[in-house]
């Protein structure tokens, strides 16, 4: 590794020299605004992935995880930054981002009409049906696929989708696209979209378990054909480690799967509400980064979870990438409760809270009878 890091500060310090001594600095301090924070976290994340910790994965490679791991830092960063401006200041800053951000813009409904078959429209009486078809729906089966490949659990991962369509349900007051029909939430969603993308991911993960971990170097490979087949499998894990979540087995364990659950779903609103109160569309470019940001943090966030719940003598700490989506989660919804509270703190209708305060004294009853009475 010391060849790559040596060849990683030789190469900065050239650019750096040509930008130095080579280039005319031009005369437009916003451009150069924009430039100087550019180099600067190009600067930092050179210096993460050539001398940052490695984490529990070392597949494709382990440079790769820790260019994630400082794409962290540098997020949390610019969460805390925001976090700190004014609601108009941090708005506008945004169009430094993106010229064409900045402006409110309006929230679809997806509720309305909520006939699955509409008589009345004679031209096409399956149009909701059809309507409801955009790129949510391949969205939704992927991102549920990469959560169950996280999670690895059915029960988890079920009760987090479940879950969040209560959210939605219970939330609909307060942002109108989680206003959707009852077979938008429960079949297309629960079902067809979360249920096969679960489905899918649970078949990988049974691959996953009884696949042979023997691993030869490429050059030892005599065909070409397994030469092509070992890179393929560069991309996936070098070993397996099942994850048995054992939520009732104490209280540490159930205490820490609640809390999982808990950061999965503010994390999955915080989605919604950040682009509600800084006034990003749906699909804006930033909207995507962020997930596919939270698809390479998350595998690794979880694993380092897993560990450090299922053998805390060894672990003795949490994770550097388990703390750092921690911290971000909670800086989004900061974010969240300052930029928008008139939103946040409009009345939750009176049934929804009856309906939470039941559930919230079933979990509590049902932890005092499992870890203290029983």
């Amino acid at each position: 590794m010391r060849a790559h890091t040596v060849t990683v500060l030789f190469i900065l310090t050239c650019v750096l020299v040509y930008v130095t001594l080579l280039e005319e600095t031009p005369q437009d301090t916003t451009y150069n605004t924009k430039r100087g924070i550019v180099a600067s976290i190009l600067v930092f994340l050179c210096f993460g992935v050539t001398q940052a910790k490695d984490g529990p994965f070392t597949r494709p490679h382990p440079a790769y995880w820790r260019f994630w791991l400082c794409v962290s830092v540098v997020y949390e960063l610019f969460l805390i930054f925001v976090l700190f401006q004014t609601v108009r200041d941090g708005r506008q800053f945004m169009k430094y981002i993106d010229p064409k951000l900045g402006v409110a813009l309006p929230e679809r409904d997806y509720g309305g009409n909520c006939l699955i078959y509409d008589p009345g429209n004679t031209t096409d009486p399956w149009h909701n049906i059809w309507d409801k078809m955009d790129g949510f729906v391949p969205a939704h089966f992927l991102g549920w696929y990469i959560k169950t490949l996280v999670i690895r659990d059915w029960w988890m991962c079920m009760i987090i989708s479940v879950m969040f369509e209560f959210l939605e349900y219970s939330l609909e007051h307060q942002l109108p696209n989680f206003s959707e029909c009852w077979w938008d939430h429960w079949i297309m969603d629960v079902l067809v979209c979360n249920g096969l993308g679960i489905y899918a991911g649970m078949k990988t993960l049974g691959w996953l378990s009884m696949k042979p971990y023997q691993w030869q170097g490429l050059w030892n490979i005599p065909t070409y054909k397994g030469k092509i087949k070992r890179m393929a499998f560069q991309f996936t894990p070098y070993s397996w480690v099942k994850f048995e979540w054992k939520p009732a087995s104490n209280l540490r364990r159930w205490l820490a799967v609640l809390g999982i659950i808990f950061m999965f779903l503010l994390a999955e609103l915080n989605t919604f509400y950040l682009k509600f109160v800084l006034w990003m569309p749906p699909e804006h470019y930033l909207v995507l980064l962020r997930l596919v940001f939270f698809v390479n943090v998350g595998g690794v966030a979880m694993r380092e979870i897993y560990d450090f719940m299922d053998d805390p003598k060894f672990y003795r700490k949490l994770g550097q990438q388990a703390w750092l989506v921690a911290a971000i989660t909670v800086t989004e919804f900061l974010i969240v409760v300052k930029y928008d509270p008139r939103t946040i703190m409009l009345p939750i209708p009176f049934f929804v809270t009856q309906c939470w305060f039941l559930g919230i004294v079933l979990i509590l009853s049902w932890t005092l009878w499992r870890f203290f009475i029983r």
